[in-house]
């Protein structure tokens, strides 16, 4: 866990940095905008900042690694009132807010960092109870995309066909972004996650219908269901056997629609008959893997 600590004190920064540090995490000080930018990477989990930096705001540190980081958790540790800050910018993004003159300030803070960092609270999507195992599952099943391209495709062209809709998707959630590995009747390569649908299918077990988006407060502004004219969405949470829904295989149409018992019973089987082409493909490079280790 790695942790910048932005604070142009150096007083301050190193006793904040030393706080954090005593609670196990890596931290990495800074003075200044200009020095946290440079430090900012995808490994960061987490921004302690000051509002006042001597080249800009703690605020413009928060939008520039949720471009880096979408999910990291930012913290302003300041004694500015929060209240006078100037926040709109940031939208409907979450900053955590501690005061630096309130009493046991520092341990608030780490408790409020750790948490954070943990739970992932401050991401604009929800996520699953399981998403390190989650995520773990797809680096082991979604090992040669490219190799998977055919025939995945051969089954979207089948459920468009099958359920008589504009488009169908086989695509893989990952942290940041859904990345689709078989597309019929659209083009995209992937989505950042914020702005899925799937995100949401893949919290639950069952076929996830929305007859029409601009009528479930989830999608109605969400502006790439609008550029794409999508206006209804079924999607059936590919699973493995442990039971990480690791994707979804997805439905689209620019007409709203109904999507009865047996309809979603059969996108749950294109689901499964995908995950088995992938568990088929993790058995044969495991049994390959030991193949070789044996002939050395």
């Amino acid at each position: 866990m790695r942790v910048l600590c932005v604070d142009p004190d150096v007083d301050e920064g190193r006793a904040t940095a030393s706080a954090i540090g005593d609670a196990d995490i890596d931290v990495t000080v800074c003075g200044t905008l200009g020095e946290a930018r440079e430090a900012l990477d995808g490994a960061v989990d987490g921004i302690v900042t000051e509002y006042d930096l001597p080249d800009g705001t703690g605020l413009e540190l928060v939008e520039a690694a949720r471009d880096v980081v979408p999910d990291v958790t930012c913290v302003l540790f300041t004694d500015a009132d929060f209240d006078e800050l100037e926040t709109t910018a940031l939208g409907p993004a979450v900053v955590e807010y501690v005061d630096k003159e309130s009493p046991g300030a520092r341990d608030e803070l780490v408790d409020l960092l750790t948490f954070s960092i943990d739970n992932r609270s401050q991401t604009s999507y929800p996520l699953p109870p399981d998403e390190e195992a989650r995520l773990a599952a797809i680096e082991q099943y979604v090992v040669d995309p490219d190799a998977l391209d055919t025939s995945l495709d051969r089954l979207t062209t089948v459920a468009a066909a099958l359920f008589d809709v504009d488009a169908a998707t086989v695509g893989f959630v990952e942290a940041h972004r859904e990345r689709f590995l078989a597309c019929h009747g659209t083009d995209v390569d992937s989505l950042d996650r914020e702005d899925t649908v799937c995100t949401y299918t893949i919290l639950d077990d069952e076929v996830m219908v929305i007859p029409d988006t601009r009528e479930d407060p989830r999608f109605d502004t969400n502006d790439s269901l609008a550029a794409a004219d999508i206006r209804f969405y079924a999607g059936a949470p590919v699973q493995t056997d442990d039971g990480e829904a690791i994707g979804a295989f997805c439905l689209f149409d620019a007409e709203p629609r109904s999507f009865g018992t047996e309809d979603r019973e059969l996108l749950s089987t294109l689901a499964d008959e995908v995950m088995a082409n992938l568990e088929l493909r993790r058995r044969l490079r495991a049994a390959t893997a030991e193949e070789r280790d044996g002939d050395d």
